[in-house]
């Protein structure tokens, strides 16, 4: 009798410690990780051979990101979520005061006519990288704190909506309209998702896009993208020669691809193939099979962070849930537009497909983020077991 019930609770305690963390986020993770690391060096070694005279350059300094990046996911896995929760407005105006500062001429670095970047010495960060992540939990402590408000009031709703607006704005001065998109995008699902009236909502939707559309429109870079969009193949040689050297690399790949490192759209035709069209040579290599699989793991990605965020709500964990469901939302909406801008369904918007295109900001804040997620459901879990 003894020995049964020492064997149970061998077996319980075992069975805790298995399921301590979601294992298929983890898979999911390190799957698409293990093909964005295998897409970025075929994709950039040419490039990286001529510039660097490596030709693994680029694979380097991704495994190199990919290291901090597992740093900042340990450290997001040691933090409790109640101390988050606490500093949440704290880290969303953390989050604004860079969105300032990198616009101060000396401060922020400039790239491709964008100023995104702070220098941090051996890496650059992106402060909209950081920006999503903060008002995202920023919102979800409003919502833990405010819910009653939220749904019952205009006031309640338009507060978070004030400090989007200026985020957004923040943002569109680097210019970075991508970005902008994604928090508006995120930010207005999640506070229809705490029960905002769907009125509220519909109404903020409509005068936020046409505030977007004519901010596009009024920028003459923004409205040529617009336009190249709609006509790739009349402006092929100039505005419109990175998509439809997306379009090429999609056509050539066809059902089973050309071959794992054969791409010919890589050899100096489709500028920043291994960033933000790296899904591009992905197709061109790996067919509609290749694309399927890589759409399929961000479709896996984003059910298991749902469940957290559903598993967290239904313990009435509101911060825990809300941040997981934000978190989700922001995933499947950048994940949707950077394979519609490769595949020529979205006008070009410089989003970098989560976990796979090569960069440093983007690569470290998601992988905190996914420490952040396994906490949330660590401590959900735990919860539960009470």
């Amino acid at each position: 009798m003894n020995m049964t019930m020492t064997r149970k609770r061998a077996a319980t305690r075992s069975q805790r410690k298995e399921s301590a963390y979601d294992l298929g986020l983890i898979i999911a993770t390190l799957a698409l990780v293990g093909m964005g690391l295998l897409m970025v060096t075929s994709a950039s070694m040419v490039m990286a051979e001529r510039q660097y005279h490596q030709a693994f350059y680029f694979l380097y300094h991704q495994l190199f990101v990919l290291s901090l990046g597992f740093v900042g996911l340990l450290v997001a896995l040691r933090i409790p979520v109640s101390l988050i929760e606490r500093y949440s407005s704290y880290l969303l105006l953390l989050a604004l005061a860079l969105l300032v500062v990198v616009l101060v001429p000396g401060l922020g670095r400039q790239v491709n006519g964008s100023t995104r970047w702070l220098s941090l010495g051996i890496v650059h960060m992106q402060v909209s990288e950081l920006a999503k992540l903060f008002f995202i939990l920023y919102l979800a402590g409003y919502i833990q704190r405010h819910q009653q408000l939220l749904q019952n009031t205009l006031a309640g709703f338009l507060k978070p909506l004030a400090l989007m607006g200026i985020a957004c704005a923040l943002l569109l001065l680097e210019p970075d309209f991508g970005a902008s998109v994604v928090i508006l995008m995120t930010g207005m699902a999640m506070l229809f998702a705490a029960g905002a009236r769907l009125r509220y909502v519909v109404v903020m939707v409509v005068v936020g896009g046409v505030l977007l559309a004519f901010i596009a429109i009024a920028s003459p870079y923004r409205l040529e993208r617009l336009t190249t969009f709609l006509h790739p193949w009349q402006h092929q040689f100039d505005s419109g020669y990175q998509l439809t050297q997306s379009l090429i690399a999609f056509g050539r790949g066809g059902l089973t691809g050309v071959g794992l490192g054969n791409s010919i759209q890589k050899l100096f035709y489709l500028p920043e193939a291994h960033t933000d069209f790296l899904l591009a040579v992905v197709a061109e290599e790996l067919g509609l099979i290749g694309v399927l699989c890589v759409i399929g793991l961000f479709v896996w990605l984003i059910l298991r962070i749902l469940l957290i965020a559903k598993r967290a709500l239904q313990q009435q964990l509101i911060f825990s849930g809300y941040t997981a469901f934000g978190i989700g939302v922001w995933f499947a909406f950048q994940a949707l537009v950077n394979v519609g801008v490769n595949a020529g369904m979205f006008p070009t918007k410089g989003l970098t497909l989560p976990f796979m295109s090569y960069g440093g900001s983007s690569i470290i804040v998601n992988c905190i983020v996914i420490g952040l997620l396994l906490r949330i459901d660590y401590e959900t879990k735990r919860g539960s077991r009470r």
